[in-house]
C-alpha cells in the first residue's frame, strides 16, 4: 500500500476486516492510548495502528501520520455508528471537513468534483500535511502542526453531536491547547534563549490572546472549568500530553513547572497518576525511538522549532517576494501597519487587521498555505517581523508616496 498514491484508502480498507480496525478497542480512551504509542499524538508517527504489515514499502512519518489520522476518524465514526459501512464513514468525514472548511481557498478548490469520495478524502488528508512537509526539510515543526492533527479527531467527535458548533469548537480547542503549552513553557524556572523566543512568539500572536499579567496563568486555568463536566475527557488527556511534550527537554520537572502542572491537574480533575503516566509514556516512546526520530535527537526541541520556523518563514518570503510585493501594492492599509509595527507596538485591533489581511494573502499563494495549517497562525508574527526586512522596497515606496501626499 502506498499512501502517496491514488486509491490508498480503498487499499487500506481492503487489507483489513472491520473488526481488525475497530473491534480490537474497547472504547475511545483505549484507542487514544494506542494511538499515542504510534507517536501520532506527539506529531511524529513511527508506526500505524494495525499489527498486520501494510506492504513492502518503507513508509515515511508523514505517510504514517496520514494513515493514523484516517484510522482515528474511521474509529470515531464506527464508535457512534456501529452498524455503518465504510462508504458511509467516508461520506461522513467529508461532510465534517466541508463544515469545518479547513484550508478554505488554498486547500479545497483544486479538488475535482468528479473524483470519488475516497479520492477526495485522500486529497484532503494530504492537504493537512503537505503544505508543511513540502517546505520543511526537518520534522521539528511537527511539534505544533502534526501534534495538532488530533484536534481534527476531537472536532469530528464534536461534529457528530452538533455539526453547527464544530468551527467554534475547533478554534476554542486549538487556542486552549496552545495556550496551555505556552504557560507550561513560561513556568520553566531556567528558560533558554529559545524558550524566551518562543514565549515571545506566542505573546505577539494576535490569534491567541495571552494574559501577560502575573495572574495570567490562573485566569487561563479558570477558563478550563467548562471541561469539568466530563471527569475523563479525551480533551484533558490530550492537553496534559502536549504540556508534557512542551517540557520534554530533560523530563525533570523543576519546582515552578511542577507547580503549574499540579494546578493544571486540579483544574482538569486529573490525578497525579495521570501526570506520571503522561511523562512515563513520553519517556518510553523517546527511549524506544530516539535513533529513529529526528525530533527527539535534539536536547531542545523548542530551539529547533524556533530556528526552523524562522528560517522557513524567511525562505517563504524570499521565494514569493514578487507575488507578495504585488499583493502588498493592493493592500495599502496592510503596508502601513506592517511598517508601523517596526517602530511601535500595534493595538489589538490593528493586529487583528494585519492577521486577517495576511491570511487573505496566504490563501492566494499556494506555498503560503502553511499558515492555514493547525497552529500555523502562531508563525504569523514571524511573517510580520520579516516582511518589512526582506521586502524593503515595498515600504520605501510607501514612505515616499506618503511624504509626497503631505506636500
Amino acid at each position: 500500500m502506498n499512501p502517496s498514491a491514488s486509491d490508498w484508502i480503498l487499499k487500506f480498507l481492503n487489507l483489513f476486516e472491520k473488526e481488525e480496525l475497530i473491534g480490537t478497542f474497547k472504547n475511545d480512551h483505549e484507542f487514544y492510548e494506542t494511538l499515542k504509542h504510534t507517536g501520532f499524538i506527539y506529531g511524529v508517527s513511527v508506526s500505524a495502528l494495525p499489527k498486520k504489515t501494510l506492504g513492502n514499502l518503507k513508509l515515511t512519518k508523514e505517510e504514517l501520520s496520514k494513515i493514523n489520522l484516517f484510522h482515528a476518524l474511521l474509529f470515531q465514526f464506527f464508535y457512534t455508528n456501529e452498524n455503518g459501512t465504510y462508504e458511509e464513514a467516508i461520506k461522513s468525514i467529508l461532510l465534517f471537513y466541508n463544515q469545518l472548511e479547513k484550508g478554505k481557498k488554498g486547500f479545497f478548490q483544486k479538488f475535482s468534483l468528479s473524483q470519488s469520495p475516497s479520492n477526495t478524502l485522500e486529497h484532503i488528508l494530504s492537504a493537512r500535511l503537505q503544505s508543511a512537509n513540502s517546505l520543511l526539510k526537518k520534522n521539528t515543526i511537527s511539534l505544533f502542526t502534526h501534534a495538532l492533527l488530533y484536534l481534527d479527531v476531537l472536532s469530528y467527535k464534536q461534529w457528530q453531536k452538533d455539526p453547527n458548533s464544530v468551527k467554534k469548537y475547533y478554534r476554542q480547542q486549538e487556542t486552549i491547547v496552545l495556550t496551555a503549552c505556552f504557560y507550561t513553557l513560561k513556568s520553566k524556572k531556567k528558560k533558554t534563549k529559545y524558550d524566551k523566543l518562543l514565549i515571545e512568539l506566542f505573546e505577539t500572536s494576535s490569534e491567541y490572546i495571552i494574559d501577560e499579567s502575573e495572574g495570567g496563568s490562573a485566569t487561563f486555568l479558570d477558563s478550563l472549568n467548562y471541561l469539568d463536566n466530563d471527569g475523563d475527557s479525551l480533551e484533558k488527556k490530550y492537553i496534559l500530553d502536549l504540556c508534557c511534550l512542551t517540557v520534554w527537554e530533560d523530563l525533570k520537572l523543576d519546582y515552578s513547572e511542577q507547580q503549574f502542572l499540579q494546578q493544571l491537574l486540579v483544574t482538569l480533575s486529573l490525578s497525579e497518576i495521570e501526570l506520571q503516566k503522561s511523562l512515563s509514556d513520553l519517556a518510553t516512546f523517546s527511549k524506544k525511538y530516539t535513533e529513529k526520530i529526528l525530533l527527539f535527537e535534539y536536547s531542545n526541541p523548542v530551539k529547533q522549532f524556533y530556528k526552523q520556523s524562522a528560517s522557513t518563514v524567511k525562505l517563504l518570503i524570499i521565494r514569493n517576494k514578487d507575488r507578495l510585493a504585488r499583493e502588498l501594492e493592493e493592500s495599502g492599509e496592510l503596508v502601513v501597519l506592517l511598517g508601523q509595527s517596526t517602530v511601535r507596538d500595534l493595538s489589538a485591533e490593528e493586529k487583528s487587521k494585519v492577521k486577517e489581511q495576511l491570511l487573505d494573502i496566504c490563501k492566494t499563494i499556494p506555498s503560503l498555505t502553511i499558515f492555514l495549517l493547525p497552529g500555523g497562525t502562531v508563525l504569523l508574527p514571524l511573517l510580520v517581523k520579516f516582511i518589512p526586512k526582506l521586502l524593503p522596497s515595498s515600504f520605501q515606496e510607501n514612505r515616499i508616496e506618503s511624504s509626497k501626499s503631505k506636500e
